[in-house]
């Protein structure tokens, strides 16, 4: 049997041959029908059915093999001229096997990535992690596609998987194992010029910048009046050759603040320079015995230049709230910190505090009752803050709860104190739980001592109080209560009791607050100021001197924060072992689980290794439930805040904090790498 004569046709062809064979025989059938009605019309009919058959017949006979001849030459073809398409393809094409070997390349490939005809490596020697990316090309053959550099070159790779089973399947040659068999075709899309000009038009897009002078007040008046025009005048050209240097756009639309118009690629380089404006400006001195100092805040990527405004407002309201002398940077995305290495300056004056005492009352005459909760692990200074915002509450005759979960062994003297009045009333201190239950629809939320509201008392309490107060002194972070009516965060303040107690200057007549409540809000700042050796100043001994007037018992105190000696031994060890790193950080570790209130401890040995000459910054990681917790403490020269901002905690400049959930030695580790890091960089010394 011939070739031609073993093949046969299928498909739409042998539909059409079929198609002529059906007619044939329905014009039998008809001629059939009419001669048995009309004999003669029947022959007639027979002459011509029986030419229609005899050429069909020889069509067929003489076509077929002309047919099959030709689809077979077409065919063979085709496949020549389709491989070379590819191999001649502009576009990189490269076909890999089932363990990412390559295993043809078209000659655009090869002059690509300058590899030759007989190269079969895996893919991933040109593109390292190539497959990492696409290791989910799913054998359907969904495209996936990713980007890839080489030789400074780019490229968008689209991989797609083609299964073999089907194509060998019938296969006289090779035959499939149990597994799928596979190739994958990859196409390689030079991006380069492509990505070139799109950074280009990112790097020309603008960004809106704010530019506040934190301490102008207070720097004019530490100058004689007749110098004050010069140090104005020297500050606003530093600040105008500054931006002017970056072909930016500098416009001063207040006597302390600036609006900046700049180009995210001048942008860049001031993150490259990390903002040296801020460090520039301390240069001014002409007689002022205080420095002055700026806070920046850039928005950028903003879907429209009202966006980036209102970004730029939100990252200076973040740089002031963290204690100015520093710039943010706030992307729809991402917020960045730079500087703030100065201590914020004390406001003289108590403007702002009677606002904010005003404003707080007008919340609280408008709601039906009102809760006052602090962080969790709640110290002294957050109790004291909840018991004096309880006392304004109480005599405005408003319901008031303060929330409180666990009370540690340093707080409960001062619970029990202040249970101990004779005014007590038996639900002000409720626990998160029933605080949920109680709540109205037209409740007021006071928080005291925190803004990140993660670790809050209750958390969830946030979201049922339509009004939401914050008072606190840390510096701000990433994480703030959102939305809240009224904000009160200064971080030159030294404790939030020392807000609370302003306030309480501010709100009438009507608020007396009791021996024991004064008590309590003055242990607070003994606490948080170190015994006011730690961020007092003026309004911190006018804040205490007002609570010695209302009954604060300075003895009575002092008795409180007695230790048991088992504390103060624990507290000597971790000194003693303490690690010197880099010549002036101090570094101790405490995993004692035996002592009640463990991070207390560590806190407080925190502050004593502060004591020893040339430590310039301490660091004492503490084990509690399985998690490190890290107090860290300073006195001016180092910003701690920022180093445990780098590790996910926060606080002040000089008093922070973190959790990490590690073993002892990867925290260590960790802490470290972080200092010796931000050593290499300068952001510390």
């Amino acid at each position: 049997m011939s070739k031609n004569q073993s093949i046969r046709l299928k498909g739409s062809l042998k539909r059409f041959i079929l198609m002529l064979w059906a007619l044939a025989g329905l014009l039998t059938a008809v001629n059939i029908w009419i001669a048995t009605i009309n004999l003669r019309s029947g022959i007639i009919l027979a002459f011509f059915t029986a030419a229609y058959i005899a050429v069909t017949v020889v069509f067929y006979v003489r076509s077929r093999n002309l047919i099959i001849n030709d689809m077979v030459s077409f065919a063979t073809h085709y496949g020549q001229v389709q491989r070379r398409l590819l191999r001649d393809l502009k576009l990189p094409y490269a076909l890999l096997d089932s363990g990412d070997h390559i295993v043809w390349t078209n000659d655009a490939f090869r002059k690509a990535f300058s590899v030759d005809r007989d190269y079969k490596k895996p893919i991933s020697s040109l593109f390292p992690g190539i497959m990492d990316r696409l290791k989910d090309v799913s054998e359907s053959g969904d495209e996936k596609n990713a980007p890839v550099e080489f030789s400074g070159r780019n490229y968008d790779v689209t991989m797609k998987r083609v299964s073999l089973g089907d194509m060998i399947a019938n296969s006289d040659i090779v035959e499939t194992g149990n597994g799928e068999e596979y190739l994958t075709a990859c196409f390689f899309y030079e991006t380069t010029a492509l990505k070139i000009a799109l950074q280009e038009i990112d790097d020309q897009s603008l960004a809106v910048g704010l530019i506040y002078l934190d301490n102008y007040d207070e720097a004019l008046g530490s100058v004689e009046e007749v110098r004050r025009s010069l140090l104005i005048a020297l500050i606003d050209r530093k600040v105008n050759r500054y931006i002017a240097a970056l072909d930016g756009i500098c416009k001063k639309i207040e006597k302390d603040k600036f609006l900046v118009i700049i180009r995210k690629m001048a942008l860049k380089t001031m993150q490259e320079n990390k903002f040296d404006l801020l460090q520039d400006v301390k240069t001014v001195n002409i007689g002022n015995e205080m420095a002055v100092t700026l806070s920046m805040g850039v928005g950028l990527d903003g879907l429209s230049f009202s966006q980036n405004y209102e970004f730029a407002r939100n990252a200076i309201d973040m740089a002031l709230g963290r204690g100015g002398d520093q710039a943010v940077v706030k992307t729809p995305d991402n917020l960045s910190y730079y500087g703030g290495k100065s201590q914020q300056v004390e406001k003289s004056t108590r403007v702002k505090a009677r606002v904010k005492a005003q404003a707080l009352m007008e919340i609280i005459s408008g709601r039906d009752e009102v809760y006052i909760m602090g962080h969790r692990n709640s110290d002294e200074d957050a109790f004291g803050a909840a018991v004096g915002m309880y006392r304004i509450v109480r005599d405005m005759d408003k319901p008031a709860h303060i929330v409180l979960n666990d009370i540690s062994a340093s707080l409960r003297p001062l619970v029990e104190l202040y249970k101990s009045m004779p005014e007590y009333e038996e639900d002000a201190i409720v626990s998160g739980m029933h605080a949920l239950d109680w709540v109205g629809s037209n409740a007021a939320l006071i928080v005291v001592d925190v803004n990140k509201p993660s670790i809050t008392e209750c958390p969830e309490l946030i979201k049922y109080c339509k009004s939401i107060v914050v008072l606190d002194h840390h510096r701000q972070g990433s994480e703030t209560i959102e939305n809240a009516t009224l904000s009160y965060v200064e971080a030159y303040a030294s404790s939030a009791c020392e807000l609370v107690s302003e306030i309480l200057q501010y709100t009438g007549n009507n608020t007396h607050i009791r021996p024991e409540e004064a008590d309590c809000m003055y242990a607070g700042m003994v606490i948080d100021t170190n015994n006011f050796t730690s961020k007092t100043g003026v309004r911190t001994f006018e804040a205490a001197a007002y609570l010695r007037r209302n009954g604060a018992d300075v003895v009575r105190v002092r008795k409180l924060f007695r230790e048991d000696a088992s504390v103060y031994k624990a507290r000597a060890d971790i000194v003693s072992q303490a690690e010197i790193y880099h010549d002036w950080y101090a570094i101790s570790t405490y995993e004692d689980e035996d002592q009640e209130n463990p991070l207390v401890i560590g806190a407080q040995a925190a502050n004593e290794l502060l004591n020893i000459q040339g430590i310039k910054a301490s660091f004492v990681l503490t084990s509690h439930n399985n998690i490190i917790n890290i107090s860290a403490r300073s006195i001016d020269e180092v910003n701690v805040q920022i180093i445990m901002e780098r590790m996910g905690g926060g606080g002040h400049m000089n008093m922070a904090a973190c959790q990490l959930s590690v073993p002892m030695e990867e925290a260590i580790g960790a802490l470290k790498s972080t200092l010796e890091t931000m050593i290499e960089d300068g952001d510390i010394a």
